[in-house]
């Protein structure tokens, strides 16, 4: 509905435009030519034959869909239509003289003599305004066609990022899945029967609630710490009292939106690279905040550090995942920092858009 107004409203609107310059083109001619010049009289047919144009226009539009100019290798479709646009011409002048001849008897005598001497050239510019809507139509055409195009690039696009962000979030569930299972493994060989049941356990209800969110793309960053507290749970059954993670999580950050399974391969980072080469205990801290429209999530350790100063080349499948899907989700509106310091640990900075 909204359309069709608009469309009655481009019509309407260029009648005017055209009726208006028609109409002010013979006012300054004849005002030069005669001197004193009725307004009026000059508007009314200049009006005229631009209502007869919003009138034809959707016709001749139908007709242009009807037989393009491209019908027989252009020359047919060319040639229809500049027929057609010498016959809409011959009829409209023909008809407005014999209106004329109506008002005036004088002129139904001598009706074809007034007629071939009254034509000139200027006639022929209702033959411009039938090509005039042609274009116009060909115009819509071609604007249609490009958004169509750019709708259908632009749901492609949308498609290869979810395709490429389902594979990205399928590649960490192997590497996760690999790391606890080797977990299991060592702690079978160390004789500890009862913690590997029990983490296998633990780890079967941290699958499920793994498989509840497949294919959902975000989730709050409560519901991302529930499913954290479960893999810490299941990573203190390898590292025992070595192992502390602490959460700090400021309450109006906790209805944040985040992409799923965004925190878990940096704490696991974390743990693997930054507590588990400590001879002593370690400690990972995670904590959240918002900042205007921003939302900083922050993982810290107390580990070694990077010390060979190639912090990229430390980053693993988990932090080269998660920085690859921030910049496909979010592009330049998020941003993954490390920062290092050697013997006091690595820190990743997380900043993302806010949202509830």
């Amino acid at each position: 509905m909204n359309q069709r107004w608009a469309r009655l409203a481009i019509v309407v609107g260029a009648a005017v435009f055209i009726g208006s310059v028609l109409t002010l083109e013979l006012y300054f001619n004849n005002r030069v030519e005669m001197g004193r010049v009725d307004v009026i009289d000059i508007a009314i047919p200049q009006f005229g034959r631009a209502a007869m144009w919003a009138l034809l226009a959707p016709l001749i539009l139908r007709l242009r869909e009807k037989i393009p100019l491209s019908r027989g290798h252009w020359f047919g479709g060319v040639t229809y239509h500049f027929c057609m646009s010498f016959v809409v011409m011959a009829v409209y002048y023909l008809g407005r003289m014999w209106s004329y001849s109506l008002l005036w008897s004088s002129l139904k005598d001598k009706f074809w003599d007034t007629a071939l001497s009254s034509f000139y050239g200027r006639n022929l510019i209702d033959m411009a305004f039938y090509w005039g809507v042609i274009a116009f139509g060909y115009g819509l055409e071609i604007h249609h066609k490009f958004k169509n195009e750019e709708l259908k690039a632009a749901q492609l696009e949308t498609r290869l990022i979810e395709t490429e962000l389902k594979a990205l979030r399928q590649q960490m569930h192997p590497h996760f899945l690999f790391n606890t299972m080797n977990t299991v493994a060592v702690l079978v060989r160390e004789g500890r029967n009862d913690d590997a049941v029990g983490l296998l356990a633990r780890l079967s209800s941290l699958l499920r609630m793994s498989l509840d969110n497949t294919g959902v793309p975000e989730v709050t960053l409560q519901q991302e710490l529930d499913f954290l507290d479960h893999y810490v749970e299941i990573q203190k059954t390898r590292f025992s009292d070595r192992l502390q993670v602490l959460f700090e999580i400021e309450p109006r950050a906790l209805t944040a939106r985040i992409p799923n399974l965004l925190l878990q391969p940096i704490v696991e980072n974390a743990i693997l690279h930054g507590v588990a080469p400590k001879s002593g205990p370690g400690r990972v801290d995670v904590s959240g905040r918002v900042e205007g429209d921003k939302l900083l999530l922050e993982v810290r350790d107390d580990g070694p550090g990077i010390v060979d100063g190639s912090v990229r080349a430390k980053e693993g499948v988990g932090l080269a995942n998660t920085r690859e899907r921030l910049a496909k989700i979010y592009g330049p509106r998020s941003h993954l920092l490390l920062h290092s310091q050697p013997g006091k640990g690595v820190t990743v900075q997380i900043i993302l858009p806010f949202r509830t």
